[in-house]
This record gives C-alpha cells, structure tokens and sequence, in this order.
C-alpha cells in the first residue's frame, strides 16, 4: 500500500506528464533537433537544462494550486487562475491539441511506412483507431497505461544511449564538450518549456492523489525531471550522427539505423508507436475531461459513446495538417509560434499565483 501511495504521488504525475509531451517530435527526436541540437552539443544540453528547471518549478506549482483547489481538469483550474480569461487558454489547447495530434499522425505515418512499406495514411488510420478506443475508458485505465508504457520507454531509451555509447563512444566523446558561441540556448531553453509546460493541465486528472503541499511540490520537481530526461537520452546519442542527423525527419530512426542492429530499430519503433498512441490519449482525454467536469456539475455522468465522438473529431481534422504539411515544418512553424501564447497564458500566471499561495497558510 506504501509503495502504492509512493507511485501514485510523486511517479504518476510525472509519468503521465511525460506521456502527454513526448509525442512525435518528441519521441522521433525532431523536436531534439530543431530546439536543441541545433545549438550545438554543448548548447543543446544547456537548452534541456533550462527547459528541465522551468518545467519543474512551474509543474510544483501548478499541482500544488490544483490540489489546494482541488480542480482536476483544466477548466476549473484556469478559471481558478485566469478567472473569465479563462477561454483564452481553452483556444490555444485546442490548436495545441490539432497540431500535436497532427505532428503524431505524420510521424506514424512515417514510422509505419518505414516498417512496413505501408502507405502514410495508413499510419495515420491505425493511430486513429488505435486513440479513439483508449478514449473510451476512464482515468484509471488510461493511468495503469501510462505507467506501464513509460517504463518501457524509459527501457528502450537507456538501451539506446548505451548501445549508442558503446558503438560510437569516441564519436560522442569528441563532440560532448563542442561549445558555439552564438549558440541561442537559454532562448531555446525558455521557448521549448513554454509549450511542454501548456499541456500539464491534460493531466491534472492525476492530481486528486496529492494530500499536502509537499506532496505536490515534490511531485512537480520530480515530474519535470522525468519529462526530459528520456529527451537528454536521444540527444547524446544522436551526436554519434551529428551533424548529418540535422536534416532527419525521424533522427533517432536515422541513429538506430547507423548503429546497425534490427532488433533494436524495430524494438524502438513499436515503442515510439506507442507513444504516439499515449500523446493522442492524454490530450483528448484531457479535453474529455473538461466537457466531464460540466457533467459531473450537472449531477450526470459523461456517456462513453461522447468520449469516442470527440476523439473521433479531432483526430480526423489533424489528418487533414499531418497529410498535407509534413512533421518538420509541423515542429518547426506550428510549436514555434505558439510556445510564447502559452507564456502569457499559462505559465507567467501560474508562477504569479503559485507563488502567492505558497505565502498563505494551508486550507484545511
């Protein structure tokens, strides 16, 4: 029971953090190469740190006001926050979740078209399908899927870093210390968290786990950590294939395919399609949250059947931008314009009444 508690206090929250972030830029390394390796090693490492510390310190602060306002899906905890601006916050999660439902739909498109040969709306189908089924079920399935499906992925990542190591060691070793000077990290740093840190309310479901305020505080430090340390994980080692895996749609694919070994490409590819799986999840279940916090205020249940028709929905009018822009100019224009809108948003009014709620006493 301990260790029950422990998890579902300070792991949980994390891992589902993670679950919802990682994504298809995320996960395929994109996002490591447009926001950070692209500064350089030495600055690409710097940029994580950076987006690591925000993250944490708005992630504690953020579950500590959820749970002393005991507001679990994101509708009543902006309008707790941001008050009747709160519909501002509802826009930019909703073109937040088209865009990253359609990032992931490229990248399985992409994914499956390399595995298989399949056509890439083939991908996108089974993604789909795959997404609208897990959204019938409720927080505690989607939880129990999310812990076991992290801890693969925490799995497959380390096995990849130290299988990139052992291979290239002298590769990653001659590049680990290389510094650019005009290299724009901290910029970098600020600008990825901006909009990781935007979809923590996704995932608020879990919060209702947390008792006090240290409960809280600790879980969100924790859950920044775990949200980018897989991302550390592929960056190191794809410097085996820097700098030619700058230009790579799918650049962790491109580093296991260097490495040479099958079973590993194919062992990543199955869990990287679950992750894609777990992003769609955690951000239509998200939303689906908020329409059943209406219900649920009404004195009613959400029916099942409206879960899959909003899933349904939104995923057929991300086809739309997966299939007709592609994931790097998904990552590169879409992420990289709306991180800022999340910084006015979300994370500077957390951090404001975050920090004016440490100074009053706890509710009892």
């Amino acid at each position: 029971m301990l260790r029950s508690d422990f998890f579902q206090k300070y792991l949980l929250p994390g891992f589902v953090f993670q679950s919802i972030i990682i994504g298809g830029g995320y996960g395929t390394g994109r996002e490591m190469i447009e926001f950070f390796m692209s500064q350089g090693p030495v600055g690409g490492l710097l940029g994580m740190l950076v987006s690591m510390a925000i993250m944490s310190v708005v992630l504690a602060l953020a579950f500590d006001l959820g749970r002393r306002f005991k507001t679990y899906d994101y509708r009543t905890f902006m309008q707790r926050v941001l008050g009747k601006g709160w519909y501002a916050f509802e826009v930019l999660y909703l073109v937040m979740l088209v865009l990253i439902v359609s990032v992931m739909g490229s990248a399985a498109g992409e994914l499956l078209e390399r595995m298989l040969g399949w056509p890439q709306i083939t991908g996108i189908i089974v993604l789909i399908a795959a997404v609208g089924a897990l959204a019938f079920y409720g927080n505690e399935v989607i939880e129990r899927i999310f812990s076991v499906w992290s801890f693969a992925l925490y799995g497959t990542f380390t096995i990849v870093i130290v299988t990139a190591i052992v291979t290239f060691g002298d590769e990653i070793g001659g590049l680990i210390g290389v510094y650019d000077p005009d290299s724009e990290w901290l910029f970098n740093g600020i600008k990825y968290a901006g909009y990781n840190i935007g979809l923590a309310p996704a995932g608020f479901f879990v919060l209702r786990h947390l008792q006090t305020r240290k409960e809280a505080l600790t879980s969100g430090v924790i859950a920044g950590a775990l949200g980018m340390i897989p991302a550390m994980f592929a960056f190191v080692g794809m410097l085996a294939v820097y700098p030619e895996v700058l230009n790579e749609s799918i650049p962790v694919d491109y580093l296991l395919t260097a490495i040479g070994w099958p079973w590993l490409r194919i062992l990543f590819q199955i869990v990287l399609f679950g992750t894609l799986i777990e992003t769609g999840v955690g951000v239509i279940h998200g939303f689906n949250e908020r329409i059943a916090g209406v219900y649920h205020e009404q004195g009613r249940e959400m029916p099942s059947g409206l879960r899959i028709g909003i899933a349904a929905i939104l995923l057929i009018m991300a086809i739309f931008l997966a299939d007709a822009i592609g994931i790097v100019d998904l990552v590169k224009k879409g992420y990289g314009t709306i991180t800022w809108a999340y910084w006015v948003v979300f994370l500077l009014p957390v951090i404001w009444f975050g920090i004016r709620s440490l100074r009053q006493p706890e509710m009892d």
